[in-house]
C-alpha cells in the first residue's frame, strides 16, 4: 500500500471497543447504538473487535460504522462464522500509510488475530496494533510473545501503540507483566461487563509512554447497553 501524505496534528485520540457484533446487553442488533456510542466518544482512532459482517440496510456492517463516522476503514478478519468473515477492524480518520495482518492463532483454539496499521505525520511514523487475545492463559501467553516478537522484529515507530480486548482476568498475569515491561505500565480502567464493569479487559499501551495523556473507559447510556464491554479511550501527544 502507497504511504499516505503527511498530516499535521499533535495529539490523536484512540478508543479501543470490544462490540460484540453490535449485539448489546438487552440481546439486541443494533448497529445503529453502535455508531453513536463510536460517535460520543469522537475519537480519530477507533480499534474494534468483535465485527462481524452483518447486513445493515444493504450496508456491511463495518462499511456502515465507518461511513457514519467518516473513517477509512481497515479490516483483519479471523475466521468465517455463519458464512460472514469475523474478526478486528480499526476506522481511522487519517489515512492509513500500510497495513499488516498478524496471524497469532493456536491450534485447537479460537482462531486470532491482529491489525499493525501505520500512519504517516509531522511528527513522524505512527503505529497501532489492535487485537483480540484468546479465553485461556496459555493461549494469552504464546500469542503476547508472538507480538513482542514481531514488534523486535519490526523497524519501530516513533509512536507506537498496542490495544485491544486482551482478556485478562488476572491483574499480574504474566502476558499483562510482558506488556508492561516492553511498554511501561498501562493504565487499567474496567470495562467489562459494560453495565456494572468489574475487570479491566481492555487495554492501551503506549510507547514512549511519557506521550499518552488520558485514559478512561467511555461511559454513558448508550455504551452501558450498546456492547457487553465498555470503550477504553485515550488521548496520546504526539513526540
Amino acid at each position: 500500500m502507497a504511504a499516505a501524505a503527511r498530516l499535521t496534528v499533535s495529539v490523536i485520540r484512540l478508543c479501543s471497543y470490544n462490540i460484540h457484533g453490535a449485539i448489546g446487553t438487552d440481546g439486541r442488533f443494533d448497529a445503529a447504538r453502535i455508531a453513536a456510542v463510536i460517535e460520543e466518544t469522537g475519537s480519530d482512532i477507533v480499534a474494534l473487535q468483535e465485527v462481524e459482517h452483518h447486513d445493515v440496510g444493504g450496508e456491511d456492517l463495518p462499511d456502515y460504522l465507518a461511513r457514519c463516522g467518516g473513517y477509512h476503514l481497515s479490516l483483519g478478519p479471523t475466521q468465517v462464522r455463519f458464512d460472514r468473515p469475523y474478526g478486528n477492524a480499526l476506522l481511522s480518520r487519517l489515512p492509513v500509510g500500510s497495513l499488516r495482518r498478524l496471524d497469532i492463532s493456536i491450534p485447537g483454539r479460537e482462531p486470532r488475530g491482529a491489525l499493525d496499521v501505520e500512519f504517516q505525520l509531522d511528527a513522524g511514523r505512527l503505529r497501532i496494533i489492535n487485537t483480540h487475545l484468546g479465553l485461556l492463559p496459555g493461549e494469552r501467553r504464546q500469542q503476547v510473545q508472538q507480538l513482542l516478537a514481531h514488534l523486535e522484529a519490526t523497524e519501530p515507530a516513533d509512536l507506537t501503540l498496542v490495544t485491544g480486548d486482551i482478556n485478562e482476568w488476572f491483574l499480574w498475569g504474566r502476558p499483562i507483566r510482558w506488556l508492561n515491561r516492553h511498554f511501561e505500565r498501562a493504565t487499567a480502567v474496567r470495562t467489562f461487563p459494560a453495565g456494572w464493569p468489574l475487570l479491566a479487559l481492555d487495554r492501551i499501551w503506549v510507547k514512549p509512554r511519557q506521550q499518552l495523556l488520558s485514559v478512561q473507559a467511555h461511559r454513558s447510556v448508550a455504551s452501558r447497553v450498546a456492547s457487553d464491554h465498555l470503550p477504553v479511550c485515550a488521548r496520546v501527544s504526539l513526540p
